[in-house]
């Protein structure tokens, strides 16, 4: 009951970091199906292209055994060498197709989702060795879907095969009359007739498992509102850290920025409101806003540049225009430059003055 509520209240869709950190864990949506349909596939692609080639090799090593059976000796070395020669022409016939089921199986895996390496999924879990987690599972809702979906598909595999056969029944009766070699021909027909017919109705099959297992894999994903709450919590950090952090930035740029007011050239006031210091070099291509502030900001800025002989011009429009408009270390904006020229050629014509 506990964990039927639970479920209940799980009514949000999965987020992006729920699905990507499912996806790390090696959760991830697996159609049994899909690998079904690979590896049948090309089961059936190997009888059509190998079949023939390969009965005919195991035919002709066989027709030389048989020619030559007189001459093998009755001794247990040769019986084994024979043995042995016997196991590495089936290995040498059959590893090709073995070798192309093996890929196709890999492949459904590569189809369905891009490799993922987990620890988690093969990690050692409580619920997995649990007898209660055990008999849920046996005889919960999901095992009950499987057994009707197994159910269901042999029916209806047995039911496509039955009826190819039941088309083919003239043809079966006829087959005790051929010659070996033309019954394995007629055999290997038929039942590539059949597998095209069992891959036909795979196909439908394939689509509406994949769909159903992905639209388990994100309702087992979804969360509650709580839980959303919780990850945004953790992806955006608690905000009296957050706050915390910033107060320490703040702090770090302010000393930062008064560290900078004896370097600069003028300091533009406001005249106790605003405070903007403005550095200037030969060769620079704009003045620099080395600090700004308002109100006691303002009057340290202006009381830092005293002690270190800063000029400091009272000019409430620009000051107020440049402290909006301009950032700590950018170069001030172009519509500014006339009225800085102006303040700027001031400060360098009254220092000339005095030297």
């Amino acid at each position: 009951m506990a964990e039927g509520a639970e479920q209940e209240d799980k009514t949000e869709d999965p987020t992006p970091r729920r699905i990507e950190k499912a996806i790390e864990q090696g959760n991830v949506p697996n159609s049994p199906e899909i690998s079904t349909f690979f590896i049948l596939s090309a089961f059936t692609l190997v009888l059509l292209l190998a079949a023939g080639p390969i009965a005919q090799a195991m035919l002709t090593s066989m027709r030389a055994f048989l020619m030559n059976a007189h001459a093998v000796p009755s001794d247990a070395a040769a019986y084994e060498a024979m043995g042995i020669r016997g196991l590495l022409i089936w290995a040498q016939a059959l590893m090709v197709p073995a070798g192309v089921i093996v890929v196709a199986g890999l492949a459904a895996g590569f189809a369905q989702h891009p490799p993922v390496f987990s620890t988690e999924a093969i990690g050692l879990k409580f619920e997995r060795i649990s007898p209660m987690s055990g008999i849920k599972r046996i005889f919960g809702m999901e095992a009950l879907v499987q057994f009707l979906k197994g159910l269901i598909k042999l029916t209806l595999v047995g039911t496509v095969a039955g009826l190819i056969l039941w088309g083919e029944r003239d043809r079966l009766e006829v087959f005790v009359r051929l010659d070996p070699t033309a019954t394995m021909g007629a055999v290997l027909t038929l039942v590539l007739k059949m597998l095209a017919g069992v891959l036909a109705f795979y196909v439908a099959l394939t689509l509406a498992d994949a769909l159903y297992q992905r639209h388990r894999w994100r309702k087992r994903l979804m969360m509650s509102k709580e839980e959303i709450k919780q990850e945004h919590k953790e992806s955006e950090g608690n905000p009296e850290v957050k706050g915390r952090m910033r107060q320490i930035r703040a702090s770090r740029g302010k000393k930062r920025m008064m560290a900078a007011v004896p370097e600069a050239t003028v300091v533009v006031t406001n005249p106790t409101h605003y405070a903007v210091a403005l550095r200037y070099e030969a060769g620079m291509a704009a003045p620099i806003c080395v600090a700004k502030g308002v109100d006691s900001l303002a009057l340290r800025i202006r009381a830092i540049a005293a002690e270190h002989g800063v000029p400091v011009l009272e000019n409430p429009p620009l000051a107020r225009a440049l402290h909006a408009t301009v950032e700590i270390d950018d170069e001030i904006p172009a519509e500014h430059y006339r009225a800085v020229a102006e303040v700027i050629g001031f400060v360098m014509r009254l220092r000339r003055r005095v030297a």
